[in-house]
């Protein structure tokens, strides 16, 4: 909820309900009051509370960058029946990828879990067919009579994954991951197929306040929109409660474990 104006702020006012992903060169994020950009805020969906709703903006972004911008797949169905394998399909990114990719792009989704209750999670979000990620992905795909794939949006490890991808992706294809590597990455096994491999940090834009940071606030207020329409939902899986110390330890172990399904969020102080 916005309490007070800036001097410059032209697109809210006080008391828009809004919701955002912030910016990590504003410390803060764990403070009851924001200081944040309108250019990257969006108006909150009107059919969701505040919990539901804070579970959208960053993983939101960082789908939609991924995949419309980096990737270049059409929003609007141009590209509908086209492939994309989607690596840790379970995970806050990959909840909304899934449903991005299959609602708005009309693409066929392939994601990848490997848990019942992950598997369960990601077919009810739209997933067309589903892989084990603990498992080499090759010979699963050619079972599903996919033996290449247009897109691939890898959500996770990137440093273990790159090299599995090459022999998958279709020639021309595109790559997008959101992880950064933890040493040099070979890319000459994408140089035959003249792959493009693309890099989505959410962050750049407020970081470097780039001429286009409002397009931010237009996909959030994009998203309100499907939301409302009931086109998308919340990812919201578990509500720890209140924002204070314990629940933040709590809400990093969870996610450090690397099993959570969708998103975990603090609601109040």
């Amino acid at each position: 909820m916005v309490k007070a104006e800036g001097l410059e702020l032209s697109v809210f006012k006080p008391s828009d309900a809004v919701y955002y992903a912030g910016s990590i060169v504003r410390p803060g994020g764990n403070s009851e009051f924001h200081l944040v950009d309108e250019r990257i805020a969006g108006r909150k969906p009107a059919t969701l509370g505040f919990a539901e709703a804070a579970a959208l903006p960053l993983t939101t972004i960082t789908a939609w960058e991924g995949m419309f911008d980096r990737m270049g797949i059409s929003r609007t169905g141009a590209h509908a029946g086209r492939t994309l394998l989607i690596l840790a399909g379970a995970g806050g990114v990959g909840s909304i990828a899934i449903q991005l990719a299959k609602r708005l792009a009309g693409l066929t989704v392939i994601a990848t879990a490997s848990r019942p209750e992950s598997v369960a999670w990601v077919r009810a979000l739209g997933a067309d067919e589903v892989i084990d990620h603990s498992r080499d992905l090759a010979p699963q795909l050619e079972a599903l009579g996919m033996k290449e794939v247009d897109y691939i949006f890898c959500l996770n490890n990137t440093d273990r994954w790159l090299p599995a991808l090459a022999p998958i992706i279709k020639p021309l294809g595109k790559i997008c991951t959101i992880v950064s590597a933890q040493k040099p990455l070979d890319l000459t096994p994408l140089m035959g197929k003249s792959t493009t491999l693309a890099w989505e940090f959410m962050f750049t834009r407020s970081t470097f306040q780039t001429p286009d940071m409002i397009e931010q606030h237009n996909l959030l207020n994009e998203t309100a929109a499907l939301i409302d329409a009931g086109t998308l939902k919340t990812t919201l899986t578990t509500n720890l409660g209140k924002i204070n110390a314990a629940n933040l330890k709590r809400a990093h172990k969870l996610i450090e474990a690397g099993h959570t399904l969708g998103k975990i969020v603090l609601e109040g102080f």
